[in-house]
């Protein structure tokens, strides 16, 4: 495999993981911390989804409770996030 293509997977793993992570974020601003906690998890257990980001995305969601700590941590910690603005959203809206 040349490492022009291992480089672009690697890519694409580490954005999909980033929006697995973020999924319930309206900003979807990928952050680092998100594809250094999330790209193993992502390549380990929806390698097979590659290159397809959404299918990357709904694998790591339906696999959540397989994924690391720390990739648990950051996509419950965004979803918190996301929860938040949802509702300062809405308060505004009233």
């Amino acid at each position: 495999m040349s490492s022009y293509r291992i480089a672009r997977i690697a890519t694409l793993v580490a954005l999909a993981a980033t929006a697995t992570a973020l999924a319930t974020s309206p900003s979807l601003a990928f952050t680092q911390e998100a594809q250094q906690m999330c790209s193993g998890d992502a390549m380990r257990l929806c390698s097979a989804e590659i290159p397809d980001i959404p299918r990357i995305t709904a694998c790591m969601v339906r696999n959540k409770s397989q994924v690391s700590p720390g990739c648990r941590a950051v996509m419950d910690k965004e979803a918190a996030a996301a929860a938040a603005s949802r509702k300062r959203s809405a308060a505004a809206a009233d």
